[in-house]
């Protein structure tokens, strides 16, 4: 039921934000870091767990399947919208940054591209 993937999901969240306080207490940042990073690798880790022992049924896991695709871009969005936001606030060394970030992962999808293909797979014309 969608219902149990939204409690899923609120749980890992809810777990997420408090470790995400925690980090940043730790480190000295009065921010949250890591926190919703943190809560989609709870919710992927426990997604699987679930998985393999049997215990969670087709309904749960389209419920988690339904929340996990409308939750991760709009999370994403939300980051990127922050990052560019703190990025021009910082000044002409936030923005390189970013820029060489955002160059290199563009350069790198052909290389990881070509990593998920097996041999025995067809694969698409370049």
């Amino acid at each position: 039921m969608a219902i149990y993937g939204t409690a899923l999901l609120s749980a890992s969240l809810l777990i997420g934000l408090i470790f995400g306080n925690l980090l940043g207490i730790l480190i000295g940042v009065d921010a949250n870091v890591g926190g919703v990073g943190i809560a989609m690798l709870l919710l992927i880790t426990l997604t699987a767990r679930l998985q393999k022992s049997g215990r969670i049924k087709a309904p749960t896991e389209a419920g988690v399947l339904f929340w996990s695709s409308i939750y991760i871009p709009i999370v994403v969005a939300m980051a990127a919208s922050q990052n560019v936001i703190a990025a021009v606030k910082g000044g002409p060394m936030g923005i390189l940054a970013g820029a060489l970030t955002v160059f290199t992962c563009f350069a790198l999808v052909p290389l990881i591209s070509r990593l998920g293909w097996s041999d025995s797979e067809p694969r698409e014309p370049s």
